[in-house]
């Protein structure tokens, strides 16, 4: 079922959407040797869901007044994500596309957020895992991440960010942005057996 399907089987169904969540997302490892289908699909996913809810929610919302939307993006969208250029390049991607909405339907009442979190116990952590290179500032419980999320919608607020120390690296990364890529290659390095060693994680198999 396609979002536009989505937005009015809800509207219908259950009633007026206040809220919606675009949450789905999918990893791939790898760099530029990533297949052009991958990266089709992770491109989609990532960012274009994001689009298609806009493109048929938000004239809806317009007509009422307003609503609210929470894009789940990530730290790699702020930062990058060692070991994954589609995930980096896609999370860069859906963290632009909510400024832009913020920016541009402020004056439609229509409140944006966007969530950049590490690591989260979801599925795309393996079970027992300890979250990767995405998981050195501790994995959160979703019960958690969802709960900030709410509390930052409610406030109108635009990032929301459950691991704190992300602000701090953003911060890092725009007063000195060459000390903190040769800072993010060291890791790089640390990591690569790790991640070189890791198969390309393909949608088909989520």
């Amino acid at each position: 079922m396609d979002i536009r399907k989505v937005i009015m089987k809800t509207e219908f169904d259950v009633g007026p959407i206040d809220v919606f969540v675009a949450n789905a997302g999918i990893p791939a490892n790898g760099g530029t040797e990533v297949p052009n289908d991958e990266w089709d699909r992770i491109w989609r996913v990532n960012v274009m869901q994001h689009v298609f809810v806009a493109r048929h929610l938000f004239p809806i919302y317009k007509s009422r007044g307003g609503g609210s939307m929470l894009i789940t993006a990530s730290a790699a969208g702020l930062l990058t994500q060692i070991g994954s250029l589609p995930y980096s390049v896609t999370k860069h991607a859906a963290v632009s596309v909510a400024e832009w909405l913020q920016i541009s339907h402020r004056s439609d009442n229509i409140r944006i957020s966007c969530l950049c979190p590490q690591a989260v116990k979801t599925g795309m952590v393996p079970k027992g895992g300890d979250g990767g290179v995405a998981g050195s500032d501790g994995t959160l419980d979703p019960k958690d991440v969802a709960q900030e999320s709410i509390e930052v919608l409610s406030r109108g607020e635009f990032l929301v960010l459950p691991h704190k120390k992300v602000k701090v690296y953003m911060q890092r990364k725009a007063s000195d942005y060459d000390r903190w890529l040769k800072g993010m290659h060291r890791v790089h390095l640390a990591m690569g057996e790790l991640t070189r060693k890791l198969p390309p994680i393909s949608a088909a198999k989520l």
